[in-house]
């Protein structure tokens, strides 16, 4: 559970001139711990509407936070990331230390990076997040 000091410091982080520093600063591993949350969010929200049952919304959102979609969602936004951004995906593709369990590390790396950029993103530059989660073709997998 976040205390007072922990939100003050994600304020800092995401407002101050030097969040960039900061940000530069967190691991691959951390930047795709939060964009996890964060992708798994804008699933959610996604398949939010029309209203269904929540077991509906549970298949739908499962299907899409798969490290396989994750792949291939990363294929759909290869052609439009920036020099940066493609910097960002190299970090978070070598910042992959374990060996996944039920799928090739290729894919996984490439899951854990599209993570990464997601976090990265979201901390430095959420304009630059929402243009790129709007190309997803999320309805035709």
């Amino acid at each position: 559970m976040m205390d007072d000091s922990d939100v003050v410091r994600l304020q800092f982080i995401c407002t101050s001139q030097n969040s960039a520093i900061l940000i530069e600063q967190l691991s691959p591993t951390s930047l795709a711990y939060i964009g996890d949350a964060v992708y798994e969010l804008y699933i959610r929200t996604h398949f939010l509407w029309p209203p269904k049952k929540i077991s509906l919304y549970h298949d739908q959102v499962v299907s899409k936070v798969r490290a396989e979609f994750q792949a291939a969602c990363l294929g759909q936004l290869k052609p439009y990331l920036t020099e940066t951004e493609q910097e960002i995906l190299r970090r978070g593709r070598n910042g992959v230390k374990r060996e996944p369990s039920r799928l090739s590390p290729k894919l996984y790396q490439e899951a854990s990076s599209l993570e990464t950029l997601i976090g990265y993103l979201y901390l430095s530059n959420p304009q630059r997040l929402n243009q790129l989660l709007e190309k997803l073709k999320l309805d035709e997998f």
